[in-house]
């Protein structure tokens, strides 16, 4: 994950900016905690303001893009945190499980530090709706199958997790995988797909036949054909879900 985000880290918040809606959903499932650690933070899109917070991050690169006056980051995996048994009262994870390399030990080590609650943000695709670019662009970078055996790990750890629904708005500002759902022609420019995980571990071949066939389609008009009701659309269930664990 560190080299990934050192490659494509960069221009990271040019398109990954916090998404309220967003925001909301994961303050209200931290509720009470008034210490939180947030593992695999990023730029700290999601960490709340009011409230004790130590980042942990892997990546040099995404640790300095973190704004003036965000909480403090430490340099670590989630695998191997450098922290005390029950050190906070809550322990965040927004869409990092897939980039763990022993998904067991990280959530594992976030029950260790976490004394309340943990909070994960994730998506989980067939809890959803079929989302177009992967059913008939992309089907190389659907992440279904690995995010489902994610959702299954987190479930077998920690027995305690409810899902928490969230449908994606539009007008997301968060440009992750799915957040263009109802503005197809995003998925054209280089920069917002450069801030995209899937697109960077994907093949290039792949994705420029698929890109290739969504510019076709939009030009001749079939993808309106098809999916323009999406566009009049204010928010779509594609399988965004907090996944929240009390420990206490």
């Amino acid at each position: 994950m560190s080299a990934l985000y050192d490659r494509i880290g960069a221009g990271y918040s040019a398109t990954r900016r916090t998404e309220p809606r967003i925001e909301a959903l994961i303050r209200g499932a931290l509720g009470d905690a008034r210490s939180v650690v947030n593992v695999g933070a990023g730029a700290g899109a999601y960490e709340p303001t009011d409230r004790e917070v130590l980042a942990v991050e892997p990546s040099a690169a995404m640790i300095a893009q973190r704004p003036l006056g965000a909480a403090p980051a430490l340099q670590a995996t989630a695998e191997r945190l450098p922290l005390p048994d029950q050190s906070f009262d809550a322990a965040l994870a927004v869409n990092t499980l897939h980039h763990w390399t022993d998904l067991r030990a990280g959530l594992r080590e976030l029950r260790r530090v976490a004394r309340k609650r943990i909070v994960i943000f994730m998506r989980d695709p067939p809890s959803g709706e079929p989302f177009w670019l992967t059913e008939d662009y992309l089907p190389a970078l659907d992440p279904s199958r690995r995010n489902s055996a994610i959702v299954d790990v987190i479930r077998e750890e920690l027995p305690s997790v409810k899902s928490l629904p969230f449908q994606l708005p539009r007008d997301c500002a968060d440009g992750l995988f799915a957040a263009y759902w109802g503005r197809p022609e995003m998925y054209l420019d280089a920069e917002v797909r450069r801030n995209i995980s899937n697109f960077a571990l994907a093949e290039e071949g792949d994705v420029a036949k698929g890109l290739a066939w969504l510019r076709a389609d939009l030009a001749s008009g079939e993808w309106d054909r098809k999916y323009g009701a999406l566009r009049r659309l204010e928010s779509l269930d594609l399988g965004h879900r907090v996944l929240l664990a009390e420990l206490a």
